[in-house]
């Protein structure tokens, strides 16, 4: 995987901001590692098209706002590249529920019959899993053989931008990984968000009243940055 391939559909900005990651020995021996799934009949999840979605959809200079996810879901037509986001046709899982019964509390906003997120990617909102494949059926499969280091730079990047971005931090794997970023309550530039991940085993212990949606919206607004409509279209694909 050195140069990222004309075929892999990214954002220009991307391509230039990750060229040395792409040159990496790292990311040479992670595309052995899914060339070598693939040769093996797994089933990998997202299909490969999608694998950098959130990068095709949110270019860097327009990132306004950071959620982090762990990995792809592993069920048959789910995953299409962005985190907590499945493919129209597909109920939304317990999570992404969770997610919306919070954006109605916060923000009044109605929840669409889907869990379709391209739109919040389309207006600056990185929807960005820690590992971009999974092979069907095995979650976690793929951890530990380089995405996690590829993201990593991801968030680098982000975090150095001068203009101020929100990070939405949803969980103890979250926080860690973007760990390294200084909020603006302590001299930073950026707006860290932390709370429980919105799964059902930990939504109660805090994800329920964190109240990110409208915070995300007034530290934007109040930076010059716009808002984000966080309202989904009820029509898709």
């Amino acid at each position: 995987m050195a140069d990222p391939r004309p075929d892999i559909r990214m954002d220009p900005t991307w391509r230039d901001a990750l060229r040395t990651e792409f040159d990496s020995d790292y990311m040479a021996a992670l595309r052995a590692f899914l060339v070598a799934e693939k040769k093996g009949g797994t089933t990998v999840f997202p299909p490969s098209a999608d694998w950098f979605r959130a990068l095709e959809l949110t270019p860097l200079p327009e990132v306004r706002v950071v959620i982090l996810g762990q990995d792809p879901y592993h069920g048959a037509g789910q995953a299409h590249g962005l985190c907590f986001s499945v493919k129209p046709g597909v109920k939304p899982p317990p999570s992404l529920i969770n997610i919306y019964k919070e954006l109605a509390s916060d923000c009044g906003i109605v929840p669409p019959a889907h869990g379709f997120l391209e739109s919040w990617a389309r207006q600056g909102v990185l929807l960005l899993n820690s590992v971009l494949t999974v092979a069907s059926g095995r979650a976690a499969s793929h951890r530990e053989r380089g995405w996690e280091r590829f993201t990593d730079a991801i968030v680098r990047r982000v975090a150095e931008k001068d203009e101020p971005v929100v990070f939405m931090l949803w969980g103890s794997y979250a926080q860690k990984k973007a760990g390294f970023v200084k909020d603006v309550a302590k001299g930073g530039r950026h707006l860290v968000l932390k709370a429980p991940h919105p799964s059902p085993l930990s939504a109660y212990n805090g994800w329920f009243g964190s109240g990110h949606f409208s915070k995300a919206n007034a530290f934007l607004a109040e930076h010059g940055r716009g808002t984000i409509d966080w309202a989904l279209p009820e029509r898709v694909g």
